[in-house]
């Protein structure tokens, strides 16, 4: 014996036939990948096919612990972000905004510091300019419903809005939640529950409830595989952004501290919290028929998305170099789209990583929907190395199979 041991992890679910490569996939990641705890689902053409789960359900879990079961659910981190986009989307598809109005028109505070010309489009493909904040929030502020909208509408612009394009990785919360509190008079997180999560069976919250509380695994960091685990890819930033991370007056810093210090994403009160940029909390399962319900019909439920809406969604408004993740980063209205920072399912695909794991994404040509959530946080941004195994695996069965043979 060489000392070593040996992984074994007991994965539990059902995959379709055709779809053993995704299970495949899974099993490595406890294997080869350092998973803990995890569960990936995937639907095509609105029916589900891949429904995975294993490990622990709390990723600082010792021996022994509770398991993941197939109502765990995770916080998702900026996967948050896409659904948060739904409903801004959503609302011009239903003639209640007009993406090319000044943010002001719904806003008026918002007009401060130089913002008169700042577009509602902007801020969902982050040209916004308002990535950080001269004075950050604390962790109680930032979820009080009141400080953080007050800062982002006093806050001067970084870059002149419209110009560049850098990602609103705090303050993306309060920008998107205001507007629709403008428009609607309802809060993001009860739109997403009335309009979205609840029609279509979702267990998916911008917002906790206290009943959800205790299905939630706890989050925890993980060291990033090495290679050959890492897929390919790279598993730590370059010189340059590792530096920018680590400089506390960098844009990048003070993008991702514009909560200060970091809160306790383990904590109830953050779960609860109405942050559409970073607090959601879903399950993998969920996540994919979310999305499979913007590009089809599920279950009987109309597709939520017309086809000019899913155009917006996927219609590159933001390219190239990112002011604040210091990567090639692009984006469509309110989502990443497929690129080499952030590699989906295909060239015409949409979705939203979040920082640490979680990625869920649809790609409207081949009707796939995935989502995947994890409780292991490996330091990466914008493309995990576990996801893009799973992705892959899915593309590699759609690829070598027929739309009649599924």
């Amino acid at each position: 014996m060489n000392g070593k041991r040996e992984t074994v992890v007991d994965v539990q679910g059902t995959v379709e036939d055709g779809f053993e490569p995704v299970r495949d996939a899974f099993v490595a990641n406890f294997t080869g990948r350092g998973e803990r705890g995890a569960a990936v689902a995937v639907y095509r053409h609105g029916r589900k096919v891949v429904d995975l789960w294993g490990g622990t359900k709390d990723g600082d879990a010792s021996d022994g612990a509770a398991p993941w079961e197939t109502g765990t659910a995770q916080v998702i981190r900026s996967a948050t972000k896409g659904i948060a986009a739904l409903v801004p989307l959503l609302l011009h598809q239903r003639g209640q905004l007009d993406l090319d109005a000044p943010v002001g028109t719904y806003w008026p505070e918002f007009k401060a510091a130089g913002k008169e010309r700042v577009l509602v489009r902007h801020l969902l493909s982050h040209r916004a300019g308002l990535p950080v904040l001269d004075t950050p929030l604390t962790p109680e502020q930032a979820i009080d419903g009141v400080s953080g909208p007050a800062a982002v509408a006093a806050q001067a612009p970084a870059w002149e809005p419209g110009t560049d394009h850098g990602y609103h990785a705090q303050t993306y919360s309060w920008l998107l939640g205001e507007l629709v509190l403008r428009v609607t008079g309802r809060t993001l997180g009860s739109w997403i529950a009335e309009e979205i999560s609840g029609p279509l069976g979702l267990d998916l919250w911008i917002g906790l409830p206290e009943a959800a509380q205790c299905r939630v695994g706890r989050l925890a960091d993980l060291e990033p595989p090495a290679a050959p685990a890492a897929s390919g890819l790279r598993v730590r930033p370059k010189r340059s952004v590792a530096d920018a991370y680590a400089d506390p007056a960098s844009l990048t810093s003070r993008a991702f501290g514009a909560i200060s210090p970091a809160p306790d994403e383990n904590a109830a009160a953050y779960r609860a919290a109405e942050l559409p940029a970073s607090a959601g909390v879903a399950t993998a399962r969920s996540l994919a028929r979310c999305y499979a319900a913007l590009i089809g019909a599920v279950d009987g439920h109309p597709r939520l998305f017309a086809p000019a809406t899913l155009t917006l969604a996927r219609t590159e408004e933001s390219a190239g170099l990112d002011r604040t993740l210091l990567v090639n980063t692009r984006f469509g209205l309110g989502f990443m789209l497929h690129g080499p920072a952030s590699p989906l399912l295909a060239p015409g695909s949409f979705g939203h990583p979040g920082r640490g794991g979680a990625l869920a994404c649809a790609d409207p040509e081949s009707g796939l929907a995935f989502g995947y959530v994890t409780n292991g946080m490996q330091r990466n941004v914008t493309a995990d190395p576990r996801a893009q195994a799973l992705l892959r695996a899915v593309s590699h069965v759609v690829g070598r199979t027929s739309a009649g043979d599924l």
